[in-house]
């Protein structure tokens, strides 16, 4: 006899059924063939259906209990829905199976697609995450691998140290230095491509004679590595403007914010000589002026407890403690006042000087002997001044000598102070311009 694979099945009835008596299965399966024969015409007759293939193999589950036997009848279908609800009702005008009473319900007819459906539902699920998470990249990905790949394209090798370079350095009159590929690369995808890395601790010659060419800005990493590359470069090449990523952070992973914000606040050169602590040549600074520095920076509270009690005191009390102060430091004394004007050498030394403070807005402090104690900006210069307590010959500034700096001056014993304008009328303290020497 044919039956029907329940892969090919569309549907399938259960039904319910109780038998006061004990029967066997062979019973159920011949009561159901046996009383259903005629009932509904040759087209829906049980027997011809399932030698077609239309009726699947009918299954008989039972268990006997106490005399009684219950038990789920399960016929496969491939018929429409239409003529299965036929068949399965047809179940139901089974009565009696052997010599036992019988009561068959049908509970349900199961459409056997729509577990098929939800199980290509959930399994199309499952494909597309696989799709999605490993093999097809989204728009943005592929829009950032041609964009990358492009910007690789533009890093040439440039001069003979064939440092990487953005496409621009050679037409562009200004050119950016960096510290490795790296940042080359995190600056060309931000759109900056007059670009140019170190490739080292050492400066190449190629970017020493670009610095001759072409205006030059530094841009090194927010680390003591960034401190001592711009030293370097200072020191070798003509270096224009400096500026650092934010501290603890390298250049190649700031945003693009970030480096705007980071250029637009760039310094000169000579600006960063004087935050450095170092000379032209990158050299420290004298120790002294750079330990005064370090203890204004770092707010010292017992320099500023001593300032503030100094500025409660009357005016004869503040001098009677400077001179005290004085008198117990190691630091030289100051020397005589002398009352001729500088000699010619210092005029030379001081003039060399003032023309390297043009456009820093810095001031330079000498000693007794033109040793310079500190360079530091104007706007440190009083506080600067105040804390050193003596010892202080000469200062040379880039800036207006006014009454305010000439009394702190004349207080300290300063015997002169050069700057670009004279506004002071103090006559103890020597004022003179860069137009004077």
């Amino acid at each position: 006899m044919a039956k029907i694979s329940p892969i090919a099945s569309k549907y399938i009835v259960r039904s319910s059924i109780k038998i006061d008596g004990i029967v066997d299965r062979p019973d159920v399966i011949g009561a159901v063939f046996g009383q259903t024969e005629g009932l509904l015409g040759n087209d829906l007759e049980l027997r011809e259906l399932q030698r077609s293939g239309k009726i699947g193999r009918i299954e008989v589950n039972l268990k006997t209990q106490s005399g009684k036997t219950t038990g789920e009848i399960v016929i496969p279908s491939s018929l429409d829905k239409t003529e299965t609800a036929i068949v399965a009702a047809a179940l139901e005008i089974i009565q009696r199976i052997g010599p036992c009473n019988a009561d068959i319900k049908v509970v349900a007819i199961e459409d056997v697609r729509v577990t098929k459906r939800q199980f290509v539902i959930d399994r199309a699920k499952a494909l597309l995450a696989d799709l999605t998470a490993n093999t097809l990249p989204d728009s943005m990905e592929i829009a950032t691998e041609v964009a990358e790949s492009v910007r690789m394209m533009e890093i040439k090798g440039y001069g003979s140290d064939k440092l990487p370079a953005g496409p621009e350095i050679k037409s562009s009159e200004e050119i950016i230095v960096v510290e490795g590929r790296a940042d080359v690369l995190m600056m060309l995808k931000h759109g900056f491509k007059n670009v140019i890395a170190m490739q080292g601790s050492s400066v190449p010659k190629t970017i020493i004679e670009l610095s001759k060419k072409k205006s030059t800005t530094v841009f090194v990493d927010g680390d003591r590595g960034g401190d001592l590359n711009i030293r370097e470069l200072i020191s070798v090449a003509e270096i224009d403007f400096v500026c650092k990523a934010p501290d603890g952070k390298e250049v190649e992973e700031l945003t693009k914010k970030e480096i705007h914000k980071a250029l637009r606040g760039r310094i000169t050169a000579e600006q960063a000589k004087l935050d450095l602590g170092v000379t032209s040549s990158g050299e420290l600074i004298n120790k002294d002026a750079r330990l005064t520095r370090q203890l204004i920076k770092r707010g010292d509270r017992r320099d500023n407890k001593s300032r503030n009690d100094r500025n409660s005191r009357d005016s004869k009390g503040r001098d009677s403690k400077r001179n005290d102060r004085k008198a117990a430091s190691p630091r030289t004394p100051a020397p005589a006042r002398r009352s001729a004007g500088p000699t010619d050498a210092e005029k030379a030394k001081f003039k060399e000087v003032a023309e390297d403070l043009v456009g820093t807005r810095g001031a330079c402090i000498f000693d007794g002997k033109l040793n310079i104690l500190g360079k530091v900006p104007m706007t440190e210069l009083a506080t600067t001044i105040k804390s050193l307590g003596g010892g202080i010959h000469a200062i040379v500034l880039d800036g207006e000598v006014n009454d305010s700096l000439a009394k702190t001056a004349e207080g300290l014993k300063v015997q002169l102070l050069v700057g670009t304008k004279n506004s002071a009328k103090a006559a103890k303290v020597k004022v003179m311009t860069d137009k004077d020497l």
